[in-house]
């Protein structure tokens, strides 16, 4: 299947390195590695779903699409700093963390709630590469994360989809809050802190992975980015996932807590170096 768009079609001539920003800079370089790791969840998801070739198909497509945009944020990340070596970093991301791929039951509890997590995760991407958009004014970086926001927009609806068409017993709104809220609670784990190690420090540097210090270093950067509209976005997608109507009023009253919480949050970290 042809990719919905090729890194020949990015204007890399373009690229304007006076418009560069380091923090953005740094927040691009870990969602590279993140993004091109993409074959250990394709492997998992298949495993999960070994007998249903129709969701499958599904998977393999975006995880293809996933290693492309790894791939463009990494070129332009090498074009952005020549001194960044992206085979490097990802080889020392692999070293220090990975995820079990042999697992042949979803850890979800159900592969209705497998895809439920999907959903969960593309409404993160979708709305975090949206506010890099908003946030750069390189006009490279901005072609390659407008056109990834849109495709990680395009696989929340295929996940979706496939989660309405499973033709299983699906989890109650309930059980599917609770899975979302503990996908995002897995935003806290290694994949996030140790990608922002391994894309910032270099191997012989004397950097030493401290989880706690470089995950709050990851956050500043990322939380930083996001304005109302981004978070009002994400609330109203995982609202949806999880069986609630995106625009009722429970789902506005919490978006405006998460916003709130985004601020805070931001706020806490600025000192953090």
């Amino acid at each position: 299947m042809r990719a919905h768009w090729t890194l020949d079609d990015i204007h890399w001539q373009s690229f304007e390195p006076s418009k560069v920003d380091a923090g953005i800079l740094a927040a691009v370089k870990a969602a590279a590695l993140v993004e091109y790791n993409a074959p250990d969840y394709v492997t998992y998801l298949c495993n999960v779903f070994a007998d249903r070739p129709d969701v499958k198909s599904v998977i393999t497509t975006w995880g293809n699409e996933e290693v492309q945009h790894g791939a463009a944020l990494a070129r332009w990340a090498e074009l952005a700093d020549p001194t960044f070596k992206f085979d490097e970093a990802f080889r020392r991301f692999r070293e220090g963390y990975s995820i079990p791929v042999d697992a042949v039951q979803s850890v979800r509890g159900s592969r209705a709630g497998e895809l439920v997590a999907r959903c969960v995760v593309e409404s993160g991407t979708s709305s975090y590469y949206t506010a890099i958009k908003d946030a750069c004014d390189e006009p490279v970086l901005k072609q390659i994360v407008t056109n990834i926001a849109a495709d990680e927009f395009r696989h929340y609806k295929l996940f979706y989809e496939q989660f309405k068409d499973l033709n299983e017993v699906l989890p109650s709104r309930f059980e599917r809050a609770r899975i979302a809220l503990g996908r995002v609670s897995e935003a806290d784990d290694d994949e996030l802190s140790y990608a922002y190690f391994a894309a910032t420090t270099q191997a012989g540097d004397g950097a030493v992975y401290e989880r706690a210090r470089y995950a709050k270093l990851y956050e500043k950067r990322a939380f930083s980015l996001y304005r109302r509209q981004h978070t009002d976005r994400l609330v109203a997608m995982v609202g949806k996932a999880i069986g609630m109507k995106p625009h009722g009023l429970l789902m506005r009253a919490l978006a405006s807590g998460v916003w709130m919480f985004w601020r805070f949050r931001t706020w806490r970290l600025s000192g953090v170096a």
